[in-house]
């Protein structure tokens, strides 16, 4: 994709949504973090059903620790995958308490050092808690950014490293957020809405389809 289409399809992402963020609730950046963890391949309207009412009594890692890994299980079991993700919580919370104060913390490499939490997941954190301009490439963003002739690849960190060199810096804050929406409610794995879609002028795939 040239240069000026690039910068035509954010400032159309932009102008429809100036604001993006991310659709998991939570109320401080412990809470983001559990909630991250919880989303790995599980929708966000999944983890917030099951966090909503979890997260009136978890405000911080030793809260957690109190409540216990039992108890913890039964209020995530609805979460697919949710014993390995409550053992990950569980551990997470241990050290963030014991090496961390119990603070999330802001760098990549303290946070891939906790368990459950990888390369996407600490992009997220890194994005959304410290508004850190970094990439946080999941299944939508994969699939958009190849489809629409953003980026190619066939790993997340060769997507994610391509879209860190194409996308103006201008958009760069906001881009993972604009591009996760388009691909969950727009740009689908089935049957993508190119109908409606704001950039289909602009893209490979929905110039063909429309």
């Amino acid at each position: 994709m040239k240069k000026q289409s690039v910068i035509d399809v954010f400032t159309r992402l932009r102008e429809a949504n100036p604001h993006p963020k991310t659709e998991l609730l939570y109320g401080n950046y412990f809470q983001l973090l559990m909630a991250v963890i919880l989303s790995a391949q599980a929708t966000d309207k999944g983890v917030n059903r099951a966090t909503t009412p979890l997260f009136k009594i978890i405000k911080k890692p030793q809260d957690l620790l109190d409540l216990g890994e039992e108890k913890l299980m039964q209020a995530i079991s609805s979460i697919g995958l949710y014993k390995s993700k409550g053992k990950h919580l569980m551990a997470t919370a241990h050290l963030l308490v014991k090496e961390h104060n119990g603070k999330v913390p802001q760098t990549r490499e303290e946070l891939e050092q906790l368990p459950g939490v990888g390369r996407k997941t600490a992009n997220v954190v890194l994005n959304t808690a410290f508004g850190q301009p970094t990439m946080a490439v999941d299944t939508h963003i994969f699939r958009v950014s190849q489809r629409i002739g953003l980026a190619k690849g066939t790993t997340p960190l060769e997507i994610e490293k391509k879209l860190l060199k194409v996308i103006p810096q201008e958009f760069i804050m906001n881009a993972h957020h604009w591009l996760i929406l388009h691909g969950r409610y727009t740009c689908t794995a089935q049957k993508p809405k190119c109908g409606q879609c704001l950039i289909v002028d602009l893209c490979r795939y929905g110039a063909k389809h429309v």
